[in-house]
């Protein structure tokens, strides 16, 4: 039911965007905006990939195993735009960290929905 999958996947989808926040957050003063931005990404992955397996794409048509190397695929490549807009709006256009970030994760959510509903979590 795609409701439900849409339920589930904000709500887990805003639970590690809160974690990589708060990664950002705490670590941002003693490394490269950058670099603070992967640690996040790499810290909130996990609490992605267990709440979509099981909450937002638990009829998934895949093992464990696929979804993780699928979903492990699409993660990187939304973390690529992530980044790459993160970039952008601090570096170029001069925002300030978690506003730039905050806008990143939001744009790179949907480029994830897409490509774990219709590959990582196919049914």
């Amino acid at each position: 039911m795609v409701g439900r999958t849409g339920f589930w996947f904000t709500a887990v989808g805003g639970l590690a965007a809160l974690t990589h926040l708060g990664v950002f957050a705490l670590v941002q003063d003693r490394l490269w905006p950058e670099a603070a931005n992967a640690l996040g990404f790499a810290v909130a992955f996990g609490v992605s990939f267990a709440g979509h397996r099981w909450l937002s794409f638990h009829d998934a048509g895949t093992t464990l195993t696929q979804s993780l190397l699928r979903f492990g695929a699409t993660a990187l490549a939304s973390f690529a735009t992530n980044e790459a807009l993160f970039m952008l709006l601090l570096r170029v256009l001069g925002w300030p960290s978690l506003l730039a970030l905050f806008t990143a994760l939001l744009l790179a959510a949907g480029q994830t929905f897409v490509l774990s509903r219709f590959w990582a979590f196919r049914r």
